[in-house]
């Protein structure tokens, strides 16, 4: 909500942005400067396969290396006990390597040790890698509030071979999770929100025309090349177009999240845990990208444009209706997700006017009915989430 003008901009990014295919086997390369001893939480999918990479690169170096699974879901309960478990180790630097809560527990044992933070990404899905902070949650999968730190992670490490190796409804869903970095950059600015720069010691900063320009920049490559890098995720090949959009998902759409701001498009997204059942069908992006429709619904832009953005949306798999969310389109199911989204309130204050229940049931309800009608009239294929798996 508009209030009293801030006049301190603030800004604030990882100290490192590294891209490229085969990264991985060059990690040595990258934790030497924090010394000997690298502790890595990986994602328990890729445990086997990356600890063997590992071995091979560590090889010879005279460094020695744990490699630990991140377990179930990111508390502060987990954190703390896989802290503990390894204070005998001594790590210099901790490196996270997977999805993003594996990616995020990283974060926070590197916090509580002080010591380094390498971030290496299997799928650009979403701009966790770059942010200074971790989502937490409840056993059961329940978000709870981010956890903020005093610093972003030290190295983001992008192996483009392994992101291109990964299932595309993984970067179609960064795309989603991206798309909405412009359009909430632009509701904050309007709004005079102050972005999550430092928020662990109060922030209170507004954007700087740098972070607004990142949003801007995010928004025009996933339009020019977010097709085209989907077309090379599915045959799993790394193209110019994918290398970009690989840049947008995770470095843009970080900074754009850091140093301006979140709004409505999230808060939609936050909505869909109102209903257990099919809130883990779908994966975050999925939800953000319907709710950059959402926003623009609600922030009445012209339809043409409304149009264009759920076009390109269709065009690389996202959901454009509540069916492809695998929610029931009923006045029980849209009033109890427009009053849960409430619960991450301060989404809502990123909009630059007043937001009901009343309002988000509205904007729910016609981006459903135009999705309904698109999907009607055009021969678009189905969102990932309709799709069966290879």
């Amino acid at each position: 909500m508009i209030g009293e003008k801030n006049r301190i901009r603030g800004w604030g990014a990882p100290p490192r942005y590294y891209q490229g295919a085969g990264l991985l086997n060059e990690l040595p390369r990258y934790t030497a400067r924090y010394g000997k001893k690298v502790l890595t939480v990986i994602d328990p999918f890729l445990f086997e396969a990356v600890s063997a990479r590992l071995d091979n690169a560590y090889s010879g170096t005279g460094d020695e290396v744990r490699s630990v699974p991140f377990v179930k879901e990111v508390t502060a309960e987990r954190i703390q006990e896989m802290s503990d478990k390894n204070a005998d180790f001594g790590a210099n630097v901790v490196v996270g390597i997977g999805g993003g809560k594996t990616l995020d527990t990283a974060k926070g044992v590197a916090d509580l040790g002080g010591v380094g933070c390498v971030i290496v990404p299997s799928s650009a899905s979403t701009d966790a890698p770059i942010t200074a902070h971790s989502m937490m949650y409840l056993e059961n999968g329940e978000p709870l509030f981010p956890q903020h730190y005093d610093r972003n992670p030290d190295i983001i490490l992008v192996d483009s071979r392994l992101i291109a190796d990964a299932p595309p409804r993984l970067l179609a869903a960064g795309i989603g999770d991206a798309l909405s970095t412009a359009f909430e950059a632009r509701a904050c600015v309007r709004s005079d929100k102050t972005c999550l720069l430092d928020c662990k010691t109060g922030g209170g900063y507004n954007a700087t025309k740098l972070g607004i320009m990142a949003g801007e920049a995010c928004l025009d490559i996933l339009l020019s090349d977010g097709r085209k890098a989907m077309a090379a995720a599915e045959r799993h090949v790394i193209s110019e177009a994918f290398e970009n959009v690989l840049e947008a998902n995770i470095l843009l759409s970080g900074m754009g999240v850091i140093d301006v701001g979140c709004a409505a498009a999230h808060g939609f997204a936050e909505m869909v845990a109102a209903l257990p059942a099919v809130d883990k069908k779908t994966l975050h992006g999925e939800k953000v990208g319907f709710g950059v429709l959402c926003q623009l619904a609600i922030e009445n832009e012209p339809f043409d444009y409304f149009h264009k953005i759920m076009d390109f949306c269709a065009g690389v798999g996202l959901p454009v209706t509540l069916e492809d969310l695998f929610i029931e389109n009923t006045k029980d199911n849209i009033r109890l997700m427009a009053e849960y989204s409430f619960k991450q309130a301060d989404l809502w204050e990123g909009e630059p006017f007043r937001v009901t229940a009343d309002d988000i049931e509205a904007a729910i309800a016609v981006t459903d009915e135009l999705g309904i009608a698109y999907r009607r009239t055009h021969d678009a294929p189905p969102a990932y989430t309709r799709r069966q798996p290879d």
